[in-house]
C-alpha cells in the first residue's frame, strides 16, 4: 500500500488583526475566510498547512498548525523585520518546531514575501493602490510596497490576484506574465442574505436610521470618490429627494476633504456618519439601505458591492477597475454602472435606483444571482490550484 506524499505549505498571516476597526476589514477578512476553508478545499488532501501568526486570532482547526510569534508584529516596522529577517533566519536554523518535513512552499498573504527565503514562494496581491493613489499612503509605506512588492512578485513561483482586474494591472504595471498569475476572488459569506422585514425595521430603529437612505460602506478615503458622491447627493436633495446619505466606515487618509464638501453644500443634516461598522452588523446595514452607492475610482475587487447584491440591495457603482467584474460583465450587469468622474451620471443613476420600482426589482434579482457565484469555497479551491502549480514548478522536494 503506497503512502500519499504530504506537501507542507507555510502561510504568513501576520496581517490578521485582533482589533475592531478598518485594519480588521478587507485583507483581514480575506485571510480569515480563506484559512477557514483551505483544509477542506478540493485538491488539498495531500497538503498540510502551517499558519504564522502574530497577535491575530484564528478559528480553531486541527487541520492547521499555528506558529505564533512573540514579536509585536501589529506594528508595521516590526512586522517587516520579522518577515524579512526573523522568519528566514529561524527557519534556516531549524528552530521552527513541528515542521517535519521542511516547508515546500511559503505563501505570503499580503503583498510582500521574505526576499531571502530559500524555498519557493507564492504571494497574494490585492490591488496596486499604492501606485495609482500614492498620496493616500505614508511616504515610507508607499516606498516599501513599491519596491518590495515588485521584487516579491518577480521572485515568487506564482502570484495570486483577487480579480482579473488586478491581474491585468500586474501585467501592465510590472510586466508580469499573465500565465504566472492565478485569480482567487473573494467569497461572500452565507450571512449576507435578505433578512426579515421586522428585524431590519428593528435595526433601523435601534440605529436611528431613516426609512430610506443611500449607503456607502468602506473606509472614508480619497479613492472611494466620496466628495463626488456627496456632490451627486446634493443634486438629489436639490431636486427634492427625501432619502438621506449614510457614509459608514472609519476615517481614512485626507478625511478632511469629505467633511469640507459636506459643509460646503450645507448637507450636515442630511449626511449621516456612524463610523466603524462591526462585521456582525454588515448584513443589517445592507438590508436597511435603499441603495448602495459605491463610486470608487479604483478597487482590487469591491466586496461591498457583492455583499449588498447578496442582500438584494440595488447597487450603483463605477464602470472602472474591478467593479464591472464584480457585478457581471456578460449580459445584463447586476448593478447600475457609471463613470465615477461624472457627477451628473452618478446622480441620475442614484435617482433611478431610488424611484424606478421595476428597475429595483430587476437589480435585486440579478444581484442575488450574481453574488451567488462568489464563494469562499471557490476562493480556497483556486488558491490550492495555485499551490499545486507552484509546487510543480519548484521541481519537487
Amino acid at each position: 500500500m503506497s503512502i500519499e506524499p504530504l506537501w507542507q505549505v507555510g502561510i504568513n498571516a501576520h496581517l490578521l488583526s485582533r482589533q475592531a476597526g478598518y485594519r480588521s476589514t478587507g485583507i483581514h477578512g480575506y485571510i480569515s475566510n480563506l484559512l477557514r476553508h483551505l483544509p477542506a478545499a478540493e485538491g488539498a488532501s495531500d497538503l498540510r498547512f502551517t499558519v504564522f501568526l502574530g497577535e491575530g486570532q484564528l478559528e480553531s482547526d486541527r487541520s492547521l498548525t499555528v506558529m505564533r510569534s512573540t514579536w509585536p508584529t501589529g506594528r508595521p516596522a516590526i512586522r517587516i523585520l520579522w518577515e524579512q529577517l526573523a522568519l528566514p533566519i529561524l527557519y534556516l536554523r531549524g528552530k521552527l518546531a513541528g515542521l517535519e518535513p521542511r516547508l515546500h512552499l511559503l505563501h505570503s498573504m499580503a503583498f510582500v514575501t521574505p526576499l531571502a527565503f530559500p524555498w519557493p514562494t507564492i504571494i497574494t496581491i490585492y490591488d496596486l493602490s499604492f501606485i495609482h493613489f500614492p498620496a493616500t499612503f505614508p511616504t515610507g509605506q508607499r516606498a516599501y510596497l513599491r519596491l518590495f512588492a515588485r521584487l516579491s512578485c518577480r521572485r515568487a513561483r506564482r502570484v495570486i490576484a483577487i480579480s482579473d482586474s488586478t491581474r491585468r494591472d500586474l501585467v501592465k504595471q510590472w510586466g508580469l506574465s499573465a500565465d504566472r498569475i492565478s485569480v482567487a476572488c473573494p467569497g461572500v459569506g452565507e450571512q449576507f442574505q435578505p433578512l426579515p422585514a421586522d428585524k431590519v425595521a428593528a435595526f433601523r430603529a435601534r440605529r436611528g436610521l431613516p426609512e430610506r437612505f443611500i449607503l456607502h460602506l468602506g473606509t472614508l478615503q480619497p479613492r472611494k470618490n466620496l466628495p463626488r458622491l456627496i456632490q451627486a447627493y446634493g443634486r438629489l436633495r436639490g431636486n427634492g429627494t427625501s432619502a438621506k446619505l449614510v457614509l459608514a466606515g472609519d476615517k481614512g487618509w485626507l478625511y478632511g476633504e469629505i467633511a469640507a464638501e459636506i459643509q460646503k453644500l450645507n448637507l450636515q443634516g442630511d449626511v449621516i456618519m456612524p463610523g466603524y461598522v462591526a462585521e456582525a452588523e454588515l448584513p443589517y446595514w445592507y438590508n436597511a439601505a435603499t441603495v448602495l452607492a459605491y463610486p470608487s475610482l479604483y478597487e482590487g475587487f469591491g466586496l461591498p458591492v457583492v455583499e449588498a447584491m447578496a442582500c438584494q440591495t440595488p447597487v450603483v457603482t463605477s464602470n472602472v477597475s474591478s467593479m464591472p467584474e464584480a457585478v457581471g460583465q456578460a449580459g445584463e450587469p447586476a448593478a447600475l454602472l457609471v463613470d465615477p468622474q461624472d457627477t451628473g451620471a452618478l446622480a441620475d443613476a442614484l435617482h433611478l435606483a431610488l424611484t424606478d420600482g421595476s428597475l429595483r426589482e430587476e437589480l435585486r434579482d440579478r444581484g442575488r444571482l450574481q453574488a451567488a457565484s462568489f464563494t469562499w469555497k471557490r476562493t480556497a479551491t483556486a488558491t490550492v490550484n495555485a499551490y499545486r502549480q507552484a509546487l510543480a514548478l519548484s521541481g519537487g522536494r
